[in-house]
């Protein structure tokens, strides 16, 4: 075939290991986003209860992020100098929360007491950016980096949309990581980000074949149509379920309390399927293919090698980190 001659099946292959990090990121890291947009809702105790869940895990969960960004910068040079270029600012924003969230992660437990308050706030306040220059980000990536007034505003609903998608995976993850009262408002947060979520997918479902006749004859030509039904129908399904799983939860033997987690997952991934399919071959939307913007073959194969080192054990870090550390949360210890 065509497409694995001269090396062409190389992009394919970072395309797909780029969107599985990015994939892996959004939902891994998205609840404990999720959980320090929470934080405000909660008492002194259950704050670092909170805190506490996130705790072992949280720190790696962005190495997701960076193996995202390095094979975009690596794979795709020229993608990766027009998209970053034209979300210089957002990007900008999701640092400046990402660092705000990694100091005062620390700082609070070791702050004096009076100040603790203020490094919660400030936890909430960085997790509350990086959702959003997420979502602006999505949202931008969508439209085609169109730079407008009516653009700038459909990114930032997409944004807060993505807060939204955030906050219910981290209500998600508290329903199945704490117990008692903490878990009944994790409960409540997440019946009520449902909404907020359930929104923002039908927002970017709507917009998405809406900006691109290229990506309204991909959903609703025939026979394409009949094929892809299933994505929009499943997710519904799964939204439908979540709805119902969170109106038992949580139930006094505890019974369940991890089906509305993976069900939000199975959303997450539905979601991303559907985007992968609206953009593919486009890399840079409409205006530059996988093919056209991945570096030379020989420099893939080689980056290959080393990419099939590293991701193993991610992966195995990442399972071995959940296996020890999984069960109910406890008290978080510095020393």
């Amino acid at each position: 075939m065509e497409i694995f001659a001269d090396g062409q099946w190389l992009p394919l292959v970072f395309a797909g290991l780029m969107g599985l990090a990015m994939l892996v990121y959004a939902a891994l890291d998205g609840y404990d986003l999720g959980v320090g947009l929470l934080l405000n809702g909660a008492t002194g105790e259950e704050k670092d209860r909170m805190i506490a869940s996130i705790g072992p895990f949280w720190d790696a969960n962005e190495t997701w992020l960076v193996l995202g960004v390095g094979l975009l910068l690596v794979a795709f040079p020229a993608a990766h100098g027009i998209i970053l270029t034209n979300l210089y600012l957002p990007v900008a924003v999701m640092l400046a929360g990402l660092i705000m969230r990694g100091v005062s992660f620390d700082f609070r437990t070791k702050a004096h007491i009076a100040h603790k308050e203020t490094w919660n706030f400030t936890f909430f306040a960085g997790s509350l950016l990086m959702a959003l220059a997420q979502g602006y980000m999505l949202g931008s990536y969508i439209l085609g980096f169109e730079q407008s007034w009516s653009a700038c505003c459909f990114s930032g609903l997409v944004g807060l949309c993505l807060a939204a998608g955030y906050t219910l995976i981290g209500a998600c993850w508290l329903l199945m990581k704490t117990e008692g009262a903490l878990q009944r408002k994790a409960a409540r947060w997440a019946r009520l980000a449902l909404y907020g979520t359930a929104g923002g997918i039908l927002l970017v479902s709507a917009a998405t074949p809406l900006v691109s006749a290229r990506i309204f004859d991909k959903w609703f030509a025939l026979p394409n149509f009949l094929f892809l039904a299933p994505i929009p129908l499943l997710t519904m399904g799964l939204v439908y379920l979540l709805h119902r799983s969170l109106k038992t939860q949580p139930r006094a033997d505890d019974r369940g309390c991890w089906v509305p987690f993976m069900l939000t997952i199975g959303i997450y991934v539905l979601c991303f399927l559907g985007l992968a399919y609206s953009f593919y071959p486009y890399i840079v939307p409409g205006r530059m293919t996988i093919v056209e913007a991945a570096s030379a073959p020989d420099s893939l194969m080689i980056i290959l090698v080393g990419t099939l080192i590293v991701l193993p054990v991610l992966i195995g870090y990442t399972f071995l980190a959940y296996r020890i550390f999984h069960g109910k949360a406890g008290d978080l210890d510095y020393d």
